[in-house]
């Protein structure tokens, strides 16, 4: 019996990389005069990116946008943006206190330079100072190329996945991130077993056991659904080179040799 007045839409999830299909859901939200918003905090960096940035399209129909340079950019932490297409001051009105031992009417500067009343958070650092530096030093086109870069190097990661032996991807990266199980030695070639699964999803545990006890790399891992514990291997550093990807696999390999 409720009535929905908001869809919150993904772009970019957490674990699998995810998007959803804005074009299709905006059609909805339209028809029905729905508030739409789409968390691009992490995929909304995309949009930097020629190549990629279809991965968005429809996000422009969108009435809100969460977007987090610090997370796929390396802008830093945190730099975070909340995008409105209201331009009638939506946030002051929803959020405004007019508290005045912060916010005095009689001041000798105009009150526009109060931003801070207009905003979800009263007191905050200025976090699009950290964006405008970065895209100063680094320009559109030096952006273009970082966002360019991680999604290459996630699809070299991919490819090298399925050609080695002992390396499960869990689905084609629609993103970049890369998902993949790690199968020892003792348990290839036993998919059909019927602890196989249970015993797989207790390799990676122990391999990121290792390697923070050795201190030569780290990656997460966690389950997802009924998917047992797997890699999720994301790389936004711009630094990172084929070289690198290539140890990563190789240390996995050296790490869970006698597993």
């Amino acid at each position: 019996g409720s009535v929905p007045f908001l869809v919150s839409t993904t772009c970019g999830t957490t674990v699998l990389g995810a998007f959803d299909p804005l074009p299709d859901i905006a059609e909805v939200c339209e028809q029905h005069g729905i508030w739409l918003h789409v968390d691009a905090a992490w995929g909304g960096s995309a949009l930097l990116s020629n190549r990629h940035r279809h991965l968005l399209n429809g996000i422009e129909r969108a009435n809100s946008v969460t977007w987090n340079p610090h997370k796929l950019l390396g802008a830093g932490l945190q730099c975070s943006a909340f995008l409105l297409q209201d331009t009638t001051g939506l946030l002051e009105r929803c959020h405004a206190a007019n508290a005045v031992y912060l916010f005095q009417t009689d001041k000798f500067y105009s009150q526009k330079f109060d931003t801070g009343d207009k905003s979800i958070q009263c007191g905050r650092r200025v976090d699009c100072l950290k964006l405008w530096l970065m895209w100063k030093a680094l320009g559109t086109k030096g952006l273009e190329k970082r966002v360019d870069t991680i999604f290459e190097n996630a699809r070299y990661l991919a490819e090298e996945i399925k050609r080695r032996e002992g390396y499960l991807l869990l689905m084609e990266p629609e993103f970049v991130n890369v998902c993949f199980w790690y199968v020892p030695p003792s348990l290839r070639h036993q998919e059909e077993s019927p602890n196989f699964w249970d015993k797989l999803g207790k390799i990676s545990p122990i391999v990121k056991e290792r390697m923070m006890k050795k201190g030569s790399m780290m990656v997460g891992y966690q389950p997802h659904g009924n998917r047992v514990n797997f890699f999720r291997q994301i790389v936004v550093n711009p630094e990172v080179t084929k070289e690198d990807l290539d140890f990563f696999l190789d240390e996995i390999e050296r790490l869970a040799e006698d597993l």
